[in-house]
């Protein structure tokens, strides 16, 4: 396996790679993406040096999960990744969450991935009701301490929710967070919390749903069955899953504005992710991909230098100004 920079992950330290891969896309919710293609850019991620993908068992209905399941019985270095998933959404989502419908969640996920422990599960940005009365936890915790789980994360969607877990739930292992050139309020709010009590960050929607790539104009049209089409006012769930609740107008004029502050021979994308890692309370980056092309561009990243301090008090500059008050949905 490739080189790669790897960083310490949680309260047991294991070593992960500091790009890593997340498979919602691949569960068909940007579009199809055909096995085929899915498994391509699953082994070019691999290859590149790729040891941590991210999945959750509503991602296509499970299908994520099952292509990454076929993926990992033919991967010579499958006791080298590392697969976190995700419990909560679905038909238990939003009140209807019971010992016994979590207990089945997992199980599927089990199967579909054919593993006999999931390395990670994570809540899926449950309620903030559920997720206060600490049941889904301990039910989890159980499921710890019977060797289907080994550790017990969540996926949240405000700063506020996080600290709150940070702070009262024990098993908590890692927290996934939007984090992004769009999104930065975790900075001031999160990080320093997390690495005191040794709580990873995931930091997911890294290039807002691509428009961080610099790839977008603002005539861009996304296919019917892709969220960037649906869900970019919020319609279908939390609007800061899609460009990070940021207009869509307005995300790519942004991304063309940054793109004077990127050094020679990058990409803008390549400025969005290397600025998230230069937060050493970053574990992981998960930036999805449906083309092996960008599998492979995406882990490049981990390769290129920090940005200097200048570019980043530019870039902190720019967000105050044009992005930090236009900014939609939980956070």
């Amino acid at each position: 396996m490739p080189d790669m920079n790897e960083r310490r992950f949680g309260r047991d330290s294991i070593a992960i790679s500091e790009m890593g891969l997340g498979c919602w896309q691949i569960g068909g919710n940007w579009g199809q993406v055909e096995e085929s293609v899915a498994q391509s850019i699953l082994t070019e991620a691999v290859e590149t040096g790729v040891t941590f993908l991210d999945t959750a068992d509503v991602y296509g209905n499970g299908r994520s999960e099952e292509i990454i399941g076929r993926f990992l019985r033919n991967a010579a270095s499958r006791s080298e990744l590392f697969v976190a998933t995700k419990v909560g959404r679905g038909p238990m989502y939003p009140n209807g969450y019971t010992e016994a419908g979590v207990r089945s969640a997992i199980e599927g996920s089990l199967t579909r991935l054919g593993v006999d422990a999931l390395d990670l599960v994570q809540t899926h940005c449950i309620p903030e009701e559920a997720m206060r009365s600490g049941e889904v936890y301990g039910w989890l915790q159980t499921l710890v301490d019977e060797g289907k789980i080994k550790r017990v994360g969540a996926s949240v969607e405000t700063v506020d929710e996080a600290n709150w877990l940070i702070d009262n739930l024990d098993c908590l292992y890692s927290l996934q967070i939007i984090f992004n050139l769009y999104r930065q309020k975790p900075i001031d709010t999160v990080f320093a919390n997390a690495q005191a009590r040794q709580v990873g960050i995931i930091a997911r929607v890294p290039l807002a749903s691509g428009a961080l790539s610099g790839k977008f104009t603002k005539e861009t049209v996304f296919g019917e069955d892709d969220h960037r089409n649906f869900n970019r006012d919020g319609a279908m769930f939390n609007v800061g899953e899609t460009f990070a609740g940021v207009p869509f107008e307005q995300a790519v004029a942004f991304a063309d504005e940054i793109r004077s502050l990127t050094p020679d021979g990058w990409s803008v994308a390549d400025l969005a992710l290397r600025w998230i890692l230069d937060f050493e309370a970053v574990s992981v980056v998960i930036p999805g991909a449906t083309r092996v092309e960008q599998a492979r561009g995406n882990a490049r990243v981990s390769e290129l230098p920090p940005l200097s301090a200048d570019i980043h008090e530019r870039l902190r500059a720019l967000y105050r100004e044009k992005i930090e008050s236009s900014v939609r949905g939980r956070y």
